[in-house]
This record gives C-alpha cells, structure tokens and sequence, in this order.
C-alpha cells in the first residue's frame, strides 16, 4: 500500500488514525456508522499568507479554479458528478489553509476520491485563459458583494490592515485586491498549483460510514501515482510583540444603517493554553445575549442593539478578539467606548464569575460538539490539527483543553491583552444621507 498508520486513539467513542503514502499525502481515516454517509476533506498548506506583495488573492482565486475542470472532469462537473450523486461540496481559502470537502452518500465515496485525486494531479492539463479570466470576473464580484457594497463590509480588511503591519503576511486579507486579481497570470496561476497543490502539501481525510481497508486502497489506487514536489516556500514569520503598543484609530464615514464601533484585539497564537484562556474570557464578555457586555450595553443601559466579542483563532500570527458594537439610534460612539472600557477593566481586576465561567465553557464545549457531531465538521477539524499543529488527534481533546483553563488564566490574559492599547479601531459613522433617509422612513403599515 505504501502507508504506515498509527493506532486508533479513542475519545468518548471517535476514533481516528493517520497514515501516509509514499509521495507524502497524509491520510486520516475516522469510522463512524450512525448514518450512511462519508465526508472527504482535503486541507492544502496554503493561504493568503503564503502570498507575496503585488499578487495578494492568489490563493482564493486558485480555489475557484479548482472547479473549473481538470483531465478528466470538463467544465463544471465536479460540482455535476457530486451533486448528481446526492452529494454536496464546496471549498474555502483562509490567512492558513485552502479546504475543499465533499460530503457523500457512504456508497458514492469512490467518487468523491477519484474527483479530488484527478484534480490535484491533473489541474494543468485543463487550466487556460478561458478559465482563468471566467473565475477573476467570478472572483471579483465575489469581492464586490462581499465586501465592497454591503454596509460596514470593508471593517475586516481594515482592522486587519491596522492590527498587522505592512509588510506582515497576515496584513492583507485572503479576498485579494481589485488591482491584484487584475495583475494575475495563467503563469502565476500555473507555478502557484506547482508549487503547492501537491500531495506532501496536503491532508486528507475521510470520515463517516467507511470501510478503512477498502478507503485506504481506493486512496492509493488514485493518489498515490501523483508526485511530490520539493518548491514550497515557507510563509514568512508572523511574530509580533505580544501588544501594539497604542490605538491604532479610523472613522470611515459610509452610507450605514447605524453607527458601529469595531475593533481588534492581538490576542495569543492558536494552540496555546493563552489562546484558549482568551477564547473563555471573550465568551464570557460577548458570547451571547446572556454574555456581559450585552447584558451591559444592550439591555441594561440600551445603548447598542447589538454587543459581540469573537475570536479569530490563528496560528502563524497572534489571533484577533473581534469587538462589534451597532449603536442605538442617537447614541454617540464615546458613549459605547467609556462602557466597553469599563466592563474590560473590571474584568481583568476581577475575573470572571464563577456563573460566567460556567457558562463560557459550556458555550464552548457545546460549539465543539456541533463541530464533531457531523461527518463534515469532524473532518474539517482532524485536517485542521494535522495541517496548523502537526496531529490530527488533538482535534478530539481539544474541548477538555478548554475546560482546564482556570479563571486566573482568563483573568489574566484579559488584563494582558484587552487594553486601550492593544487594539486597532474602526467607527462607522453614517453619512448625512442615509441619516436623512433612516429619519425620513415611514414606519410600515
């Protein structure tokens, strides 16, 4: 066969192990026979961070040429094959990884395989102009409706911008810009699939109603005659000092329903017990209508319609808490920052409450069930610790990580961390157009 497993470790009834082929490709196999059903996920070690200036959305772009045909499959029938068969799929592109997944009835796993394969080792074959210049219109557009003309739909390219300096791999976000997308080359295109849509590159795995022995030689048969290549450029260091060291600050005044305080946070990298701390104190203070900034600012004081406080989990680059704040009518942004200051600063002298943490971690915990519970989910989160960490298996112990966090560790990364002075601000403040429009609405009848 060409692979070598490990042993099945066994976590609250899932199982996974891990095998390798010759050409490098590292294969996770998890059994799990409740429905009839197989997940494959296929994780490649490349994202916007592997990108170099002037060329920024490469890796995105790459993703949609990734359903555009290859030898075997013309056109669109990736999405035919998979879709004729009861099947679903997609694929997405992030800072740290490109994932494309297909979820199958467990009869039609051949096929999932053998598209995926046929694809990593025969793309070239099918990638021309005509494809190329169908996905940067397709891909352009994307950015137009996701970004461009939604209200606050630049906050994310912008805190971003703001929180890593220019220059940092992370400073540019994976959508790529208009001028960008326009400088790309089919050669570009062609050394980008070289260079890092290779088996030694990537992390498969299978999860659902499956046969290990049969998945195993059918992932041989049509993987294992694909090479290897040696080319990848390691991303660049996303080191940073662990605080910005002052406010980075901007007021966008755009054609907004509200008025809306962002902001970022440079929090620890993923897969450190600081990270999960950050992770249960940004719960607790945003989590939910029941979480305390809402309960402060939202139904106590009834300055926002809506309070949240997130995490973007990185591991090559500090990761950002994400503070979103949408201001009720008339109310002023200083307000909203002297409250959000205040519950931040009396959380970090007191900690959270014994109810608080009670409640972030089950929030928690019950967020990584969600993630397991489906063949999919569970898939994508064995790829994800195989690819950012090394070891598929941390994604079944992960949750008991976060339940060992004690509140002196949330206590104290909250005051490390969630200062005037780690953060980079975005205020949104409405034109005096959309004011008027917003005043001048009738009520409906």
């Amino acid at each position: 066969m060409g692979h070598t497993a490990t042993p099945p470790p066994s976590v609250g009834g899932l199982t996974a192990t891990e095998h390798r082929l010759a050409n490098g490709l590292r294969v996770v196999l998890s059994e799990d026979h409740l429905t009839p059903v197989a997940a494959v996920c296929l994780w490649y070690d490349v994202g916007s961070r592997h990108e170099v200036a002037g060329r920024t959305g490469l890796a995105h772009l790459f993703e949609h040429l990734m359903f555009q045909g290859s030898a075997q499959v013309q056109g669109n029938g990736h999405f035919e094959l998979v879709q004729g068969a009861g099947g679903s799929l997609n694929g997405t592109t992030s800072f740290e990884r490109t994932n494309y997944y297909e979820t199958m009835p467990a009869h039609e796993l051949e096929l999932a395989l053998w598209l995926e394969a046929d694809r990593m080792g025969s793309l070239l074959a099918a990638l021309d102009d005509e494809s190329m210049e169908n996905q940067r219109d397709v891909v352009k557009n994307e950015r137009r409706q996701r970004y461009d003309n939604v209200p606050y739909g630049t906050a994310f390219e912008r805190l971003t911008a703001m929180a890593f300096p220019e220059g940092h791999p992370y400073h540019h976000t994976p959508i790529g810009s208009m001028a960008d997308l326009d400088a790309a080359s089919l050669e570009d295109a062609r050394e980008f699939f070289r260079t890092y849509y290779a088996p030694n590159n990537a992390v498969l795995s299978v999860v659902g109603d499956i046969d290990p022995g049969q998945t195993l030689a059918w992932i041989e048969k049509y993987f294992g005659s694909v090479p290897g290549h040696e080319g990848k450029r390691p991303p660049r260091d996303g080191s940073l000092p662990d605080v910005i060291g002052e406010q980075k600050r901007e007021v966008i005044e755009e054609d907004v329903p509200a008025r809306a305080l962002m902001a970022a946070y440079r929090l620890p990298h993923d897969g450190t017990r600081e990270c999960d701390a950050a992770d249960v104190a940004l719960t607790a203070l945003g989590g939910g209508e029941s979480s305390r900034l809402n309960k402060r600012l939202v139904r106590r004081d009834r300055l926002a319609v809506g309070a949240g406080f997130g995490m973007l989990r990185l591991a090559g680059a500090p990761s950002l808490g994400w503070l979103d704040v949408k201001v009720s009518g008339g109310v002023e942004v200083s307000a909203i920052e002297e409250a959000v200051d205040d519950e931040l600063r009396r959380f970090a002298e007191e900690g959270p409450t014994p109810e608080e943490m009670e409640r972030a971690q089950a929030q928690l915990e019950r967020e990584w069930l969600d993630r397991l519970a489906t063949v999919g989910g569970r898939a994508d989160e064995l790829c994800r610790y195989a690819v950012l960490f090394g070891d598929p298996q941390l994604a079944l112990t992960a949750v008991q990580r976060l339940l060992e966090v004690t509140p002196e560790e949330v206590r104290a990364v909250a005051a490390a961390r969630l200062r005037p002075d780690n953060r980079a601000v975005l205020v949104y403040e409405p034109t005096a157009q959309s004011e008027q429009t917003e005043q001048t609405e009738e009520p409906a009848q």
